[in-house]
């Protein structure tokens, strides 16, 4: 057998990786793109009005299968608790 090779052993091999000075720079980059004038409360507001238009005015079929997909946990209901809402 290779000496580069896997050694056989019936102990398991730890090891660990810390990736949180990564993750740090990461988040600080998205919140450099953002901007200082991003508005967090703002663009979830944003986001429950769009999500708000895309399930208005929905025929009967499609409002059936709204509340059948709402029942079931698959989507939220309409306000659903969000900060947002």
């Amino acid at each position: 057998m290779s000496h580069h090779g896997p050694t056989p052993s019936d102990e398991p091999v730890g090891w660990s990786l810390d990736l949180s000075a990564h993750e740090m720079l990461r988040r600080a980059h998205v919140l450099d793109a953002l901007g200082s004038d991003w508005d967090p409360v703002e663009a979830l507001r944003g986001e429950e009005a769009a999500n708000a238009l895309l399930y208005s005015g929905l025929d009967e079929e499609q409002q059936r299968v709204y509340d059948e997909l709402v029942a079931a946990g698959v989507l939220p209901p309409r306000g659903g608790g969000s900060a947002a809402a």
